[in-house]
This record gives structure tokens, C-alpha cells and sequence, in this order.
């Protein structure tokens, strides 16, 4: 094939060696506009696990890398005049410029053509000369530019201004500081990469970029203002700056996040930065672009299909890759964007917060690299939620710790989610909800959340749904907290709920969200929106008097769920029911004082849970289910959500339950592992009140991680509790935790599977 590469940085070179090394008969040119030692940035940074992938593609380029690599094992976080260090990490430090030229050189041995200060011009031109064209060249892409409506580029320029300098002060590990100024606070991220220098990249929102005037400075001014910032790291060395060409506030770059729906069009494909951007917090972007000229190179030297057909191939197998980095780079972006947020923690928690906050690695991962660290930090964990410390004992695992709210004291961190089992006959619990939650009662959770259990028969999603409306349904459900109290059990939280316009429908399994064919009930909502266009019944809009009614019956299931005994209820305004439809602008199109704006939305649902709060017993917790993002365009955003929580918190909810999602059919969610956590994390953070996280959290890990950086105090897992009523209890053991209570009737289950899990402990190490 002949081939140009558009773009001399790793990406262009790398790709050009891989193809060159598998055929030589391939002819690549590599074009730059920029001299050969002309490079902005200072240090590149890989881990252990990425250069073993690299040595399977050319062993002997990772050799050359690896003589002149600077190798680490710690991170060292300074906050509030504390350093936290946790190690094992494994990461690896080259210059820049000294990875080019390994690059150059090992293309230059394998007859790679490279043209260097040559202007690029129409990626079109070349298209029509060479076999395959490689757009290598960047975040600002001449040959994504080109065909820009093709490529369908999704480019999102952060909010956080940084400054990428160097220094020859010796770091001893990869360091993170953050420093407190009148004008707010200022991150930094530096690792050293070679003999003598290290990298220093200080990042600040760009709203303290500007009140500290840092947009007026000169080069020289901006530098100095770093030096004194860090001065107590620095040790006397100065900071420079290899973008001489950049003046004043140029400097100061913002991170732009690049996604392209297509990543190629015809014999024109796009490489590393021009196709996807990862941040520099997660220090994988030089990674993702190397790991795309390996794909790359492995379906162009194939035999199957045409060029086009190589390319989607390329895209299909790197694009999932792809977005898991952005995913993790994208979570751990905006932790550094909102730091803020997490500032009023203890530096041993915040420092948890940071190591954890792209969501790829967890507690059990961080166990596995530093052991003692995560030892210290679980005992401190433990100590802080009032746990006394036993001698010669390991701490207690985050999730095992306990949680107050109110009168109401939580053994441990997990919460049985609600979920709908629609197996009511005229809203009554039966024997399935018996079984149902009494086994769950006893599984080892420390709350159990009913399904949404509703109002009046007039409030039910489909006919199988559970309800509160009467005395039968209170002493149905009475007969169920009697016996998992009697058993030293979960408490149990009953959720209060209407369906509104999402009413009237059929069974889950026989069509969901689908109007029931027969027995229809009339629906309400704040407007008189159906859910599905054309197949949905259309509800009433409510007038005041549906409000007074609708206000009524919640209070009046308050007071039955006391009288059944349990220990919290919950308010449902998410998924958009009744209540969730009055919050979000894309249900409540009203214009009088419950539509508009977001506190004029959340006015009716308040006053409503204001009245439920007035006849629960104060010293028991109330919780309200919010979906903090509709994944509508137009719709609640998370900014918004940090809002009505903060308006809940205010009315007296003493934590919130934080899903999204169900509101609108026209949804596009971007799911995933712990998915939904961020939302919990911002509210929790930023409204300072306990959040209830959800949303594909399945793991011990995932429990122990979120408790431990403070993305939430309690976790709610759904699915997991259908497959294995007794998930907690299992989850102890394989940790080695053997406090937790179980049934007396099964302490000898107990006592075997603690044994079992010891034995095959034991058979793994001598493996």
C-alpha cells in the first residue's frame, strides 16, 4: 500500500513503524509541518499493563523506550498541609521529545519516508495519490476539518484553564497538590520523566483564572505566578515553558473533549487525538493513540475486505475501547473541575476521592497495589462512622460500617433497591411479597425498600402494583416488617408513590408501558402529555382539587405506614410519575405557579412532601427518589438536580435517592458500570446532604469504593438482590468479614462458607 501520515506525533510514527515492520513493500511517507524537535509538552506517562501491550506490537521500540524511562510506584497527594501517599501504582516517564525520536529513528531504519517543516495540504489532494490517508494530526485536525459534517466531530471545550511547564525539580513520585487562594483553588499534576526534569501542569476553572487576572498576564508573569503558588514543592527550582510561541494568556489552554461519529471516510481514517481525546488527569492520551495504530495496522494488513471495509472494522473494535478511556478520563476531568466539591473532606478521604475518581479503579484494585495504604485508610474510615478500632483485628470494609439518620441506625451500607414485582391482587401484598422481602429482609442488607407502593387504585402503574390505601393492604404489609424485625433483620422503608400519566398499563412481561387493553382507569398528570404518542392514554391535566385529593392520600399512606411499622418512607418523584412529571420541564408545560421554572416545578411535589413530613414521626428519616437527568435534550439536568435535592433537603428529607432516567421514551442514556454514581456524587457534594447511589452497582468493590471516596453513604442494588436474596451476606465472607450477623437458623451455612471461601484462598495462593 502507499500510505501518508498526516501528522508526525506518536500516532502518525507509531502506525507508519507497525505497518512498515509487517510488510516492508508498503511505501509511507509521514508529513509534518513542524521541525522533528519541535514539540509542545514535556513528559509522557504510561503504566506497567500498557507497555506489555506495546512490547507485543515491536519489542524493540519498547526497549529503546524503556532505557530512557523514568520508573514510580507512588502517588503522592498534598491537601490542607498534608501529604497522602499510596503506592504500587507502576507508571513509567519519557520526555516527549525523546519518545519522537526513538519513533523517528525506528521509522527511519524500516525506510519510512518523513517530511518535516512541509505545509499539509488538502487531505482530499492526497487522497487521490495514495492508497490510504492517516489524519494523525491532533485535537485540531486539518483532515477532520475537511470533512467535519462526515465526521460528525462532538467537541467539548472544558471549563478549567492549565498551563503545561517544566522543571528540573526531581519529583520522587506522581504528585498532585492542590492549593487554596483568594480567588479559589488551583490543581496541580506533575511527575518527573527523565534524569533531570519533571512535567508540571497547574489547572484552574476558568471563573478563578479570571478573578485572580491570571487573563492579563504575560508569559513571564503567568510562570511566576505558578513558582509562588508551589513554591514549598519547588524547592527553589524555576518553571519554563516550551511554548515560547504562545503569548500571554495563550498559554493557559482549555482540554478540548473530542469524540467523531465516523472515524473514516473512504481511504481517509483518523488516528489518535483527531478521532477521540482522553484528558490529561488520566495521563492516557499518547496510550489511546498508540493502542489505535496497533488495531489499525492489524486490519489494514489483513487480506479481508476492501480499505473501507478494513477502516469500519478498525472502528468497531477501537470505538468501545475508546469511550471506556473517555469514560474514565471524562469522570476523573470533572472531578478536577469540581474539586471544590470535595474540599470540606479530610485530606485522607479526599485523597481516596482523587486515586478513585475515573471509576476504573476501585478499593479492591488499590488493596492489590498498596495494601498498608488502603489498611490505614479503611481503619480511619471505620474510626470516623464511630466504629471502635480492635487491636489485631483488620478495620471493617467501608460498606460494613455503620450509618445514622435520625433515630433510625444502619448496621452497614446497603440498601435492597424498590423494585416493581407487580404480583398485587387490587394492590395487595401476597404470599410472593412474604417470600419476596422477608427473604431479603434476611439477607444481610441493612434497609429494605418496598416497590413503589401506591396511594389509591387510581395511582398504580398496571393492576399487579402494590398499594396503601387501605387497612387489609396496612396489616399485609405489617405481617412482613413484623417478621424480618422479629428476626433480627433488615429495617424496612416502605415507597410512597403515583403513576400518573405513566398509569393504566399492562404487567412488565406482557408489554411494558403498553395501555391495558381492558379496565382502564383514568390517568392525571401536570399537563395533559400522553407518555407514547398515539398509543398512550392521554391524562387529565390536574386542577387544584386533584392536587388536595392527590396531597390527601399521601399523607393518609404516611400514617398507614407507620401503623405497619416501618422504619423510613420515601417520596418517588423520579422516573417520571406523578411526582417526577410535575419536576421536569419536558411533563410540566403549566403556566401558573407550578410550571417554569425549577422551583416553581418542584412546588407541588414539596408541598406534598412537606405534608408526608408533618405526620411522620420525627425521629424517623424520610428520603425522596429524584432522576437527576432526564438524558433529554430540554429536560432536568444535573444541574438542576443539585437544586431539587437541595429544595428537598430544605423541606426535611434527610437523604436522597439518586436514579435518572424513565421520564421521557426519547431518552439516550449513557450506560455503564455504577452509571448513574456521578449524579449522586455532585448532589452529595455539592448540596452537602447523604445521597442513596444507584444504577448498575454490582459488585462488593463498587459498594466499598463509592462509600469510601464519599460518592454516597448508602448504596441501593437491584438486580443483584433477584439473583441472590442473601448478596450482603455472601459479600462479607468473601472479604473475611465475619461480624456480620446472619439468621441463627443458618449460622451453620455461615460457618461452612467462611471455611470454603478460606480453602480456596489458600488452593489460589499454592496454585
Amino acid at each position: 500500500m502507499r500510505i501518508v501520515c498526516l501528522g508526525g506525533g506518536p500516532a502518525g510514527l507509531y502506525f507508519s513503524i507497525l505497518m512498515k515492520k509487517a510488510n516492508p513493500e508498503h511505501d509511507i511517507t509521514v508529513i509534518d509541518r513542524n521541525a522533528a524537535d519541535n514539540t509542545f509538552g514535556w513528559g509522557v506517562v504510561f503504566s506497567d499493563k500498557t507497555m506489555d501491550g506495546f512490547r507485543e506490537a515491536d519489542a524493540k521500540v519498547v526497549e529503546e523506550i524503556e532505557a530512557s524511562f523514568h520508573h514510580w510506584d507512588d502517588i503522592d497527594v498534598f491537601f490542607k498541609d498534608r501529604k497522602i501517599t499510596s503506592g504500587g501504582h507502576g507508571f513509567c516517564g519519557i520526555a516527549r521529545l525523546k519518545l519522537l525520536e526513538i519513533f523517528q529513528r525506528r521509522a527511519a531504519e524500516l525506510g519510512v519516508k518523513m517530511l518535516w517543516e512541509h505545509e499539509i495540504q488538502d487531505p482530499d489532494e492526497y487522497a487521490r495519490d495514495y492508497d490510504l490517508v492517516i489524519g494523525s494530526d491532533g485535537v485540531f485536525s486539518a483532515t477532520r476539518r475537511k470533512h467535519e459534517a462526515h465526521f460528525n466531530p462532538r467537541i467539548d471545550q472544558r471549563k478549567c484553564r492549565f498551563i503545561w511547564l517544566g522543571t528540573k525539580k526531581k519529583l520522587d513520585a506522581f504528585t498532585f497538590a492542590f492549593k487554596e487562594t483568594e480567588w479559589g483553588w488551583f490543581n496541580l499534576h506533575a511527575y518527573r520523566f527523565n534524569a533531570e526534569w519533571s512535567t508540571f501542569i497547574v489547572e484552574t476553572p476558568e471563573e478563578t483564572w479570571v478573578k485572580a487576572g491570571i487573563d492579563k498576564f504575560e508569559q513571564d508573569e503567568s510562570i511566576a505566578f505558578c513558582e509562588d503558588l508551589f513554591a514549598d514543592l519547588l524547592d527553589g527550582h524555576k518553571l519554563i515553558s516550551n511554548a515560547r510561541h504562545l503569548r500571554g494568556s495563550a498559554m493557559w489552554q482549555k482540554f478540548n473533549r473530542v469524540l467523531c461519529e465516523r472515524w473514516y471516510k473512504d481511504n481517509i481514517v483518523l488516528l489518535g487525538d483527531a478521532a477521540h481525546t482522553a484528558h490529561f488527569g488520566i495521563g492516557s492520551g499518547t496510550k489511546l493513540a498508540m493502542e489505535d495504530a496497533i488495531s489499525l495496522a492489524k486490519v489494514l494488513n489483513s487480506t479481508d475486505g476492501t480499505v473501507p471495509e478494513r477502516l469500519a472494522r478498525y472502528q468497531a473494535e477501537r470505538e468501545i475501547e475508546a469511550l471506556k478511556l473517555q469514560s474514565a478520563a471524562r469522570n476523573r476531568m470533572t472531578w478536577f473541575e469540581n474539586v471544590e466539591n470535595y474540599v470540606h473532606m479530610e485530606p485522607e478521604q479526599f485523597a481516596f476521592s482523587l486515586l478513585t475518581g475515573s471509576q476504573r479503579v476501585g478499593h479492591a484494585n488499590q488493596k492489590l497495589r498498596d495494601a498498608n495504604y488502603v489498611e490505614d485508610f479503611d481503619r480511619w474510615f471505620q474510626q470516623r462512622t464511630g466504629l471502635a478500632d480492635a487491636p489485631n483485628k483488620r478495620p471493617v470494609p467501608p460498606m460494613f460500617t455503620p450509618f445514622r439518620m435520625r433515630g433510625l441506625t444502619l448496621p452497614n451500607r446497603i440498601v435492597v433497591s424498590p423494585m416493581c414485582t407487580y404480583s398485587a391482587t387490587d394492590g395487595m401484598p401476597g404470599d410472593f411479597h412474604f417470600q419476596h422481602y422477608t427473604a431479603r429482609g434476611l439477607g444481610g442488607a441493612a434497609l429494605v425498600m418496598t416497590e413503589m407502593t401506591c396511594i389509591s387504585p387510581e395511582a398504580r402503574i398496571t393492576p399487579g402494583c402494590a398499594g396503601i390505601w387501605n387497612d387489609a393492604q396496612v396489616a399485609a404489609w405489617k405481617r412482613i416488617v413484623d417478621f424480618v424485625r422479629a428476626n433480627r433483620g433488615a429495617k424496612m422503608g416502605l415507597q410512597i408513590g403515583h403513576a400518573g400519566r405513566k398509569g393504566s398499563t399492562k404487567l412488565s412481561w406482557e408489554g411494558i408501558d403498553q395501555p391495558l387493553e381492558s379496565g382502564n382507569w383514568p390517568l392525571i398528570a401536570p399537563s395533559a402529555l400522553p407518555l407514547i404518542s398515539g398509543v398512550s392514554q392521554v391524562p387529565r391535566a390536574m386542577t387544584r382539587v386533584d392536587m388536595d385529593r392527590v396531597k390527601a392520600d399521601f399523607v393518609a399512606a404516611t400514617l398507614r405506614a407507620e401503623t405497619a411499622g416501618f422504619d423510613l418512607v420515601e417520596f418517588h418523584a423520579a422516573h417520571g410519575y406523578l411526582m417526577s412529571s410535575f419536576i421536569s420541564p419536558l411533563t410540566n408545560l403549566r403556566t401558573d405557579e407550578y410550571g417554569g421554572s425549577v422551583e416553581n416545578r418542584c412546588r407541588y411535589p414539596l408541598e406534598v412532601f412537606k405534608a408526608m413530613r408533618g405526620v411522620w414521626p420525627a425521629d424517623k428519616p424520610m428520603s425522596v427518589r429524584i432522576s437527576a437527568h432526564d438524558w433529554v435534550p430540554g429536560g432536568t439536568t444535573p444541574e438542576d438536580a443539585v437544586e431539587i435535592a437541595r429544595l428537598f433537603k430544605a423541606a426535611g428529607a434527610d437523604i436522597v435517592h439518586v436514579s435518572s432516567g424513565q421520564v421521557s421514551k426519547n431518552e439516550q442514556p449513557v450506560y455503564g458500570r455504577m452509571f448513574q454514581v456521578p449524579f449522586s456524587d455532585k448532589i452529595r457534594n455539592e448540596v452537602e446532604v447523604p445521597t442513596i447511589a444507584v444504577g448498575n452497582i454490582f459488585e462488593a468493590d463498587h459498594v466499598n469504593t463509592i462509600i469510601a471516596a464519599g460518592r454516597a453513604d448508602l448504596c441501593a442494588l437491584a438486580r443483584p438482590h433477584l439473583a441472590d436474596p442473601a448478596w450482603t451476606l455472601h459479600a462479607a465472607a468473601e472479604q473475611g468479614y465475619f461480624d456480620i450477623a446472619w439468621p441463627r437458623q443458618y449460622v451453620g451455612g455461615k460457618v461452612q462458607l467462611e471455611r470454603n471461601l478460606e480453602r480456596a484462598a489458600q488452593l489460589a495462593l499454592n496454585a
